[in-house]
């Protein structure tokens, strides 16, 4: 074990035991000098205070806020910023420290775990719900029934992209297809060009913003457009838009995103983990500690209550157990720093961790 991971353990550990037993008095309601009654319930809330930077995925966004209202009832000294300027925007202040934990709709790449190295920051990779990258249109659209990963890239592929929509189908309007999509620095978007793109990139020409209620805005205001994002935008947004039923590649049905297709892998190849990186340095602060504690133990419920698919207890107790043995490091680059592809189950495992 390397002086590193010793040092980091008995911070972590430290600030861990202190953040977590204030909390557990303030949630029991207990009598103590680490708790303070409310004015307005009188029940005990923990006098823990600081300061916790959240940055990422919009996608895991609606999570990290989700849990970070909770925590403010038992916490409210500890103040926490969660933004979601995209993976790739926040693995950039990550890299910079600036941010305690950074969310992502998609693993760390290998360029942005050699700037985590450079930089000398290590992390605990925790992968927290599941998702399914939703394809939406208007809701007058009645010519799409469902789409193919073959016709999906026709749309999006930036390889003589079609324009209209009779090119995919000459029975559909002739009428130019309208692309709203995250911007690049989503991990979205780098997940959607991964399956549809990988060599040639996404088309040039789409409508991009890292806000995904911008885009919510720009399909529902034109029944011929169609765009992407995480299932939870389409769930809050089901008076306005239109979900299109996938058809999975191996088995030929096509499935909408829903809880069940997404946790059964049916709807694929769309459905994806989510995770939090945390910052081993930040461990050294009980708020955050403490805040990551709560999190894991909080988000299968509060993730369901935000549009996602809660993982399955295996993998939730693999993410607790390297928490709280504070391992570091990410599976999803080998050690010659090439990426790793696969299902959550069998990458998530010891034997592919890279420092």
């Amino acid at each position: 074990m390397s002086t590193t991971f010793v040092s980091v353990l008995k911070r972590r550990t430290n600030g861990l035991t202190c953040g977590l037993a204030a909390l557990a008095l303030a949630v029991a309601g207990c009598n103590s000098s680490t708790t303070t009654p409310t004015a307005e319930t009188g029940e005990a809330q923990s006098n823990l205070v600081g300061n916790i930077e959240v940055d990422g995925s919009s996608t895991v966004q609606p999570i990290s806020n989700a849990v970070q209202e909770q925590f403010r009832d038992v916490a409210p000294g500890v103040s926490i910023t969660v933004s979601g300027k995209g993976t790739g925007n926040g693995f950039k202040r990550f890299a910079l420290k600036e941010t305690d934990i950074s969310g992502a709709s998609r693993p760390i790449k290998p360029s942005e775990l050699e700037s985590c190295r450079e930089a000398g920051v290590e992390f605990v990779e925790l992968p927290v719900a599941f998702d399914g990258l939703t394809f939406v249109i208007h809701p007058e659209n009645d010519w799409v029934e469902s789409l193919t990963v073959e016709q999906l890239t026709k749309i999006f592929a930036d390889d003589n992209p079609v324009s209209k929509w009779n090119e995919i189908d000459e029975s559909w309007p002739d009428e130019t297809i309208n692309i709203f999509a995250p911007g690049t620095g989503s991990g979205t978007y780098d997940y959607t060009k991964e399956v549809l793109a990988d060599e040639i990139g996404l088309r040039k020409d789409m409508s991009l913003n890292e806000d995904d209620n911008i885009l919510v805005q720009g399909v529902a205001g034109n029944r011929y457009s169609i765009g992407f994002f995480g299932v939870a935008y389409f769930e809050e947004n089901q008076d306005k838009l239109k979900a299109v039923p996938i058809v999975n590649p191996e088995d030929g049905t096509a499935y909408m995103p829903t809880t069940e297709n997404i946790s059964g892998n049916k709807y694929a190849p769309f459905s994806r983990p989510l995770f939090i990186y945390v910052n081993a340095e930040s461990l050294d602060k009980a708020e955050v500690a403490t805040f990551v504690d709560y999190y894991l133990t909080n988000v299968p419920e509060t993730c369901e209550k935000v549009g996602y698919v809660k993982l399955p207890e295996e993998l939730l107790a693999r993410a607790r157990e390297n928490y709280e043995n504070v391992v570091l490091g990410t599976h999803y680059v080998d050690e010659s720093g090439e990426k790793r592809g696969g299902p959550l189950a069998d990458i998530f495992v010891a034997e592919n961790l890279t420092k």
